[in-house]
Order: structure tokens, then sequence, then C-alpha cells
């Protein structure tokens, strides 16, 4: 499995095989899919976008991640400013990069991919914060909601509902930059 960067062209080159990872990732029904490739095509031109991409050894696409700098007027945004205290719009919204999407297909999920998938997304990203939302969920039984906690993420919004979608959603954030890793340890010979 190979880990690489994606320009914004490199992503909507391979839209069809984002919208169908996306797709089995999160159980959505087909119109709803049909909906999400316009939007994942504009957010590829969002300042401070940056993409990951997972990719079998036959160049399959496996997973992908992918995120830019919030601002008003982008509807996520806005709906988060508005559900928050003045005080929490000034800690989690400025200059904050917003994870948009990060998936891995699920015959490929539970081997680390969304880890290093997240890892090098943050490591890309411009910004003091980084918000995601993710459906609420049991955090012991959910893979995501785990990894989100094993990277730090704090709770910002919980049970947060989005127009047009019946399910609950957290609203998560950390600090950035990542920590850099401990390369303090005893040397391997």
């Amino acid at each position: 499995m190979r880990l690489v960067r994606w320009t914004p062209e490199d992503l909507v080159r391979r839209l069809d095989d984002v919208v169908a990872v996306y797709g089995e990732a999160m159980g959505y029904r087909s119109d709803l899919l049909e909906a999400r490739r316009g939007y994942i095509a504009t957010h590829a031109r969002r300042p401070g976008f940056r993409a990951v991409a997972s990719l079998t050894s036959e160049g399959h696409l496996a997973g992908f991640g992918y995120g830019y700098l919030g601002a008003g007027g982008q509807w996520w945004h806005d709906q988060v400013y508005r559900a928050l205290h003045p005080d929490a719009r000034q800690r989690w919204l400025t200059h904050c990069f917003e994870v948009v999407e990060l998936h891995v297909r699920p015959p490929a999920q539970g081997h680390g991919l969304g880890a290093r998938q997240l890892t090098a997304l943050l490591s890309l990203a411009e910004g003091g914060t980084t918000l995601l939302s993710t459906p609420e969920a049991d955090e012991r039984a959910s893979r995501a909601w785990r990894l989100y906690r094993r990277f730090g993420f704090v709770d910002v919004l919980r049970h947060f509902r989005f127009p047009g979608d019946e399910r609950p959603f957290g609203v998560l954030g950390r600090d950035l930059p990542l920590p850099r890793p401990d390369t303090s340890g005893p040397a391997t010979p």
C-alpha cells in the first residue's frame, strides 16, 4: 500500500473512485453519492486544500482524506459557527483546517490506513486548529471515534444535527501542528 499526496487535479481526476470509496465507507445510497460528487469537486478549489490517498500496488484507491481552511460562507463552517459560543468560535474557527473527508474501504479497514492518512493529512495542513465531524457512535466500538481520540481530538459539539441529515454528529477538534515523533529513544544498530 502506498500513501501519496494528491493535488486538487488528482482528486478530481479520480472522482469516480473517491465517490465509490466514500459510499462504501459511509453506507450511503447512490442518489446521495451523486450529490456529493459536485461538492467534492468544488472543495478541491478551496484555499489551503490538502489531500492524501492510499493506493494498492495496482493503483486502486483503498482510502483517501482531504480538507481545507475553513472560512465564513462555507456551509459546514457556518453551521458550526452558529452553534458555538463566541469564545469557542474564537478558539476553534480562527485559522482552522477542516478535515472534510477521511475514508477507507471497509475491506481495507483495521490495518492502520486511516491513522496513516490522518497523520499525513494533518502534517500537510495549514492552521492552528483542526476540526472534523463524525456521526455519533459508541466510542468503544467505532473505529473512527477510536482513531480521533488516539489523535487527541476533543469534543467541541456533541449530538449536533446538520440540516438535511437526521443523524446526530460529534464535532471534534485539536490543536495543530501534530507533535513531532519522539526520536530521542535508544538507537537501533
